[in-house]
């Protein structure tokens, strides 16, 4: 059982790597938003008590859909004739499943969908493709804050879009994968302190907070690794990480933002919020693609130095999920 979950993390990121993710209409997580925008008229309230409990709900039911189905599935799966034909329907379907919780490839097309504006010196342009991977106002950003948000993208999705999801699968299977993914789908879509949401909002801002709360930090030191594989300076990465961590809203957002702007020898800031790391902010491509080379690789390692350990403990102590 501990080889066949890990072959199943392994196959999930090469199908990543390789394919990306599909269309948005035959992808769960699309599903979910959906699902999750549909519930949110049904959650608000003028009653703050009863918005607040609205927005448990928006939450809870598509987490009660999702683990219904991938228990069914899982129920279905071990009903076939042999064993080997079970195992390989499980690693298969759990492949394909578990890689649709990741997203490598498309932190990748993303990010350079906006730089590849800027080398046709299209602000305008680099500035849009960019309000579609951040929160915050991109219409006066100069380049170099584009390019800063580019990064603090790669570096903060990193968690959410790959080691977050993992982590998670590590130790509850395929149920905590997505759970993980759509608490974290929630707060990205109703999690904002504004008087629209700042009620139906809080219980998926206050779940996301807690589940990424250890996967970021070990995906602040996965990075350091990875930087000094890759020879950046990891030294660097060690100690912006440690000084500025602390520095975002977020109380994880930060640790992996701060190791890549150290890794990098740069700064990241985001007007009247946050500065991260040292120099001054003048960025180019050449920081996005060193960025996308620090987040592969730090997936990698984060399966060899993370998951693999969890999992193997787990199974070795009788979790049942990996039973």
């Amino acid at each position: 059982m501990i080889l066949e979950s890990l072959i199943i993390v392994g196959f999930a990121l090469v199908l990543d790597l390789i394919f990306g993710d599909p269309k948005n209409r035959y992808h769960p997580t699309a599903w979910i938003g959906r699902l999750i925008a549909k519930l949110t008229p049904l959650g608000q309230n003028q009653n703050q008590k009863l918005e607040r409990l609205g927005g448990i709900f928006v939450v809870i039911i598509p987490i009660g859909i999702v683990v219904t189905l991938l228990l069914t599935l899982d129920f279905g799966i071990s009903l076939l004739s042999t064993d080997w034909i079970t195992l390989v329907v499980s690693v298969v379907i759990g492949a394909l499943l578990l890689k649709t919780t990741i997203a490598i490839k498309g932190l990748e097309r993303y990010a350079m969908i906006v730089v590849e504006s800027l080398e046709l010196n299209n602000l305008d342009s680099a500035r849009e493709n960019l309000s579609m991977i951040v929160k915050r106002n991109t219409s006066n950003l100069d380049k170099n804050h584009v390019i800063s948000g580019v990064l603090e993208s790669i570096s903060e999705n990193t968690v959410d879009g790959i080691t977050g999801p993992l982590f998670y699968y590590a130790i509850f299977g395929l149920p905590g994968a997505f759970v993980y993914r759509i608490i974290n789908t929630a707060d990205s879509m109703i999690g904002y302190k504004t008087n629209i949401f700042k009620n139906l909002g809080w219980f998926a801002a206050t779940c996301d907070t807690l589940l990424n709360y250890i996967p970021s930090r070990l995906t602040g030191l996965v990075m350091i690794i990875s930087s000094a594989i890759l020879q950046n300076n990891w030294k660097e990465s060690y100690k912006i990480m440690i000084r500025d961590g602390k520095k975002t809203e977020s109380p994880n957002a930060g640790y992996p933002m701060a190791a890549l702007a150290g890794a990098l020898g740069t700064k990241f800031e985001k007007v009247n919020h946050y500065e991260l790391g040292n120099g001054d902010l003048t960025l180019t491509k050449e920081h996005v693609h060193s960025a996308i080379s620090i987040m592969k690789l730090t997936s990698v390692l984060f399966f060899g130095i993370v998951i693999v350990p969890i999992v193997t403990v787990l199974t070795l102590i009788g979790w049942w999920i990996h039973a």
